[in-house]
């Protein structure tokens, strides 16, 4: 049985669906704006126009795009020391990282 469509609910879940759970639990305050902050951690996605195919189904993405690499990482780890907004960006970016790290464990 092809598990494909799985794989691909899940992983759009965990990126768009999720992070409001993150917002409520853990930026009560201002959820909304964190959840919409999360969103826009999104964009470092565009990084796949780096590459051919931009979308390979079997490839994961960890460790191939640039805003994918463990340095990358790294500075988004670095993130989480400040207060606000940064912090903000580095939940989003890491949660990001962490959907696509479950996403390879499907290949």
């Amino acid at each position: 049985m092809d598990y494909f469509w799985l794989r691909t609910v899940l992983h759009y879940f965990l990126h768009f669906v999720f992070p409001i759970v993150i917002a409520y639990l853990f930026f009560r305050d201002n959820w909304k704006k964190a959840y919409f902050i999360m969103l826009a951690t999104m964009l470092i996605d565009t990084d796949h126009l780096l590459s051919t195919p931009i979308f390979a189904p079997d490839r994961s993405s960890i460790n191939f795009h640039p805003f994918h690499t463990y340095w990358a990482m790294g500075v988004y780890v670095l993130l989480l020391c400040f207060k606000g907004v940064p912090r903000i960006i580095g939940v989003g970016l890491l949660f990001h990282i962490l959907t696509d790290w479950i996403d390879s464990l499907w290949l």
